[in-house]
């Protein structure tokens, strides 16, 4: 068996592993200033970004969750992966052969983790699907495409593959390439017979289902014969690899027009995917075998910067029939996780994107698209075409139908607007008389969703809840009490960490109150200084390096200067991504891990323009303030000391005393400008 990975090769693979890039496949980022990236962070829900990312140290910290680590760190996090197992994908990804401790390299199958060998197994199966659908068998499927208005070439850019009828055809490809039946197995690609694995997918078209980073996590796979008793179409099982809940098919491709356009084009099937996509509506992705969701929501909303009301939106397309309508109107029970605007497209024809393109072209896509009604109008016009407005009773059903709808807008300029418009389109004429039914059932509402909050039961998540979708006031995330920006008066209930993430012990309080205030102006000298130790160490120089840990006032403080100290000391340091990385390696434990991490990310917040001069000023306040504890022990020891009695010892004490005074007097003049 292979031993760790040798050191310098993990350092390579940071070094050679954007942070910006790989965090970017996940979530779109956008400038914050300094050189700093934001985006809405991908490990617990937001309205606002507190997800900080800065490429120059290789870093990344969110002030919400605080959550922080450098590129390694978030894939363990982001993909659920042990710390080798990271290294290796992000290995694979910039092309490094890793060697290892023992001195020999290991096969691409041999030692690797679970996650890894399932991951290449799909990539072989996807190249098995492909070869197969260019052979005289998979004639069928490209039938299938051709008939559908796709060339040989998209099915070549989407990875459309064709499974052959045979009941070992797969398992035997992928054994004599050296995987084991159990991965075969538990990644869903074959199941279990009674005569050992046997191919899940048999004559069938493929298409490969991939994360967002591009990697074939699963398949979706349409029937083609009609011998073939199966459902249409058949998708992998739930497998470590394939959580159909939190899947987007189209996403790897589509994700960089999605953050571009701030679009996204919410479609039902694969073909519906590609058929948009060749028409020039890059933005479409598509669920894979379930009803969209929750997490499909978070996923959108990280790829759309979802923070700024009615300025992205999100375009649900159903067919114009009584389901694709009841499909639509399901949606709207999630309208309001969305902070942007979402919006609904049925085709009156009840022609999904796939067949509006094979009979009208392209351009009738793009229109199907364009034509979209904001989702509360369409939920509203739907509740108003099952009543006759012809009579003065079926304008009262339709509003008592309707109304509801509108009393479920939690954005109230917004749920005034709806009224007004529910009015002009029942023709009622008496916008008091509509407005006061909405508001009517607006509190009813408010009033159930408090009532069953105090017997212990959530209320309805579009009822009195954040317009986000659940996420809490400043972030924070659910059920460990975070502070809202990391680093506030507030200490974190749930998991016993204070409010500069370390344990509430180390701030020498008892029951997790600090023995230091973080407001002190001192201690944020302190932490301003530290910022600068990591982030810029050059600035500072050999003078900090001779200020001792015991110099800090924060216990939290102490303990980073104490692995500056083991790391060698800010004059040791090389490369700022090198320290940092250096640095985090020394840490003793997570909560000193976690503060280096957020003083690496955090702005430093100098009044200067050079970095330099701020450096000056901040290391003579802390030089000058350990200097004056200094002057007060010399102080103390000449006041017990009888001159008469050690007459030398007294002259050198006082000789060292004054001197001392003449160093606090450089030092304070150095440090005026850090006040």
């Amino acid at each position: 068996m292979a031993g760790r990975i040798r050191n310098e090769d993990i350092a390579l693979v940071r070094e050679r592993s954007s942070i910006d890039a790989v965090i970017g496949e996940y979530l779109q980022l956008r400038s914050a200033g300094g050189g700093n990236l934001k985006g809405l962070c991908p490990f617990h829900d937001e309205k606002s970004p507190s997800f900080n990312v800065t490429p120059s140290r290789g870093l990344y910290f969110c002030f919400g969750c605080e959550a922080g680590g450098d590129v390694i760190k978030f894939v363990q996090e982001i993909e659920h992966l042990s710390f080798s197992e990271a290294v290796e994908r992000l290995a694979a990804q910039a092309g490094i052969q890793l060697r290892y401790e023992d001195g020999g390299g290991r096969g691409p199958r041999q030692d690797t983790g679970q996650r890894a060998r399932l991951l290449e197994a799909h990539k072989a199966a996807a190249e098995y699907y492909v070869e197969h659908l260019s052979s005289p068998e998979g004639a069928i499927g490209r039938k299938f495409l051709s008939e559908r208005g796709f060339e040989a070439a998209d099915a070549a850019h989407f990875g459309v593959g064709f499974a052959p009828r045979e009941w070992e055809g797969l398992v035997r490809h992928l054994r004599a390439r050296g995987f084991a039946d159990r991965d075969v197995i538990a990644g869903g690609l074959a199941k279990e017979g009674r005569r050992g694995p046997m191919d899940r997918f048999r004559g069938r078209l493929m298409w490969p289902i991939r994360d967002l980073s591009g990697d074939v996590i699963g398949f979706g796979a349409r029937r083609l014969y009609d011998d073939d008793d199966g459902p249409k179409y058949l998708n992998t099982p739930e497998s470590p690899l394939f959580h159909k809940g939190s899947v987007l098919y189209g996403a790897d491709l589509a994700k960089k027009e999605i953050a571009r356009r701030r679009q996204a084009v919410v479609v039902e099937g694969y073909t519906d995917v590609m058929a948009c996509h060749l028409a020039g509506v890059k933005t479409a992705i598509a669920t894979s075998g379930t009803a969209f969701g929750d997490d499909h929501i978070k996923i959108l909303r990280r790829l759309l910067m979802d923070q700024d009301e009615f300025r992205g939106e999100v375009i649900f397309t159903f067919d114009g029939d009584s389901a694709g309508q009841k499909a639509a109107l399901r949606a709207f029970a999630d309208e309001q996780k969305f902070v942007t605007q979402t919006f609904v497209a049925v085709q009156p024809d009840g022609l999904d994107p796939c067949d509006l393109r094979i009979r009208h072209g392209d351009a009738a896509v793009r229109d199907l698209v364009a034509s979209r009604l904001p989702l509360f109008e369409f939920a509203v016009r739907s509740a108003i075409e099952q009543h006759d407005l012809d009579t003065a009773e079926g304008r009262l059903g339709a509003l008592d139908a309707a109304a509801p709808v509108v009393a479920s807008i939690k954005d109230r300029a917004l749920r005034q607007m709806y009224a007004v418009s529910l009015d002009r389109w029942l023709g009622i004429m008496d916008e008091q008389f509509v407005l006061g039914r909405v508001r009517e059932l607006a509190a009813r509402r408010q009033s159930q969703g408090r009532g069953r909050a105090a017997n212990g039961r959530p209320g309805d998540p579009r009822f009195g809840d954040d317009r986000a979708g659940g996420a809490r006031a400043g972030g924070g995330r659910p059920g460990n009490g975070q502070a809202a920006n990391g680093h506030g008066a507030a200490g974190q209930a749930g998991n016993g960490r204070g409010a500069n993430g370390h344990e509430g012990e180390e701030n020498g309080g008892a029951a997790g109150r600090p023995g230091y205030d973080p407001n002190d102006p001192e201690v944020q000298r302190e932490r301003e200084l530290l910022k600068l130790a990591v982030q810029r160490p050059a600035a500072l120089g050999p003078g900090f390096d001779e200020v001792p840990a015991e110099a800090f006032l924060a216990p939290p403080h102490a303990a980073v200067r104490t692995v500056i100290a083991a790391a060698g000391g800010v004059t040791a340091a090389g490369a700022v991504a090198e320290w940092v990385a250096l640095l985090l390696e020394q840490a003793p434990n997570t909560q000193v891990k976690d503060l280096i991490t957020m003083l690496g990310v955090e702005p430093v917040r100098s009044a200067h323009e050079s970095d330099d001069r701020y450096a000056v000023e901040l290391l003579a306040r802390i030089q000058e303030r350990q200097l004056t504890r200094m002057i007060a022990d010399v102080k103390s020891k000449l006041q017990r000391l009888n001159p008469d009695e050690a007459p030398e010892e007294y002259a050198r004490l006082f000789g060292d005393l004054v001197a001392r005074e003449q160093q606090r007097r450089v030092l304070r003049e150095r440090g005026l400008g850090a006040q």
